[in-house]
């Protein structure tokens, strides 16, 4: 059996339909550094530039009708809660699509399968893949499995998207001055982790790590909204 056979096989398992055109998810597999050594092969760049259109319509389109209630400030969150890189890697890595992303040696060795961005793009590729070989319904549908569980979690967490923003709101109101934050990066160039500390009135009251210093300072910000509410002081009020 081939990598080509493999890669069907683990997407009629996981979809338990198989594509009508092949190639689509071979190319939808193929990153950049595995076409410059293979110099007929096409990239997987144009599937994701429309994957990436197709899953914005689906996202958006679902969030509306799910969440009537919603004003616009907070669908956009919403939306951009699931169509950020760091969660299409984690619904890319839930799936296993590491796996079967056709890479070059040096990208290879350095981890690229695990990579934030390269796993992002693949996802968004086989989306376009999924719309150019079945169409709308099959898109929408398999975008829809892919972000029902990270959309539940994201509403669940929605008052902490934008945590950064509401507590330098806070502070500004009850101290007279933002927080302070501090930040350190670790591990790989290629796939870093970074930390983060805030610092209230001269007191740490918040700390988070992510793969981003966005992501590290919202887990940060989250922590320390959520102790000095603790305290007795209004969080919600600009």
């Amino acid at each position: 059996m081939t990598e080509a056979d493999d890669v069907h096989g683990w997407w009629s398992n996981l979809t338990g339909w198989s594509f009508a055109d092949r190639s689509l998810l071979e190319r939808a597999m193929a990153h950049r550094s595995w076409c410059a050594e293979h110099s007929d092969a096409p990239s997987n760049e144009r599937l994701e530039f429309l994957g990436d259109a197709v899953l914005g319509w689906v996202v958006a389109d679902l969030v509306v009708s799910k969440y009537p209630d919603f004003d616009e400030g907070r669908l956009t969150d919403l939306r951009k809660a699931l169509v950020s890189a760091e969660a299409l890697a984690a619904m890319a890595d839930g799936i296993g699509l590491g796996r079967w992303i056709l890479l070059g040696a040096g990208e290879r060795g350095a981890g690229g399968s695990q990579k934030t961005s390269i796993l992002a793009d693949a996802l968004e590729a086989l989306i376009g893949a999924v719309y150019v070989d079945a169409g709308v319904r099959r898109a929408r549908s398999f975008v829809r499995g892919l972000v029902a569980k990270p959309m539940r979690t994201a509403v669940r967490r929605l008052g902490e998207l934008d945590a950064r923003s509401q507590l330098i709101r806070v502070c500004s109101r009850e101290f007279g001055r933002p927080p302070q934050v501090e930040t350190h990066g670790s591990g790989a160039a290629h796939e870093p982790t970074f930390s983060a500390v805030v610092i209230v009135n001269g007191e740490r009251l918040g700390a988070g790590t992510g793969k981003s210093k966005k992501v590290a300072l919202q887990e940060a910000s989250a922590e320390a909204l959520r102790v000095l509410a603790g305290r007795g002081i209004d969080i919600g009020r600009a």
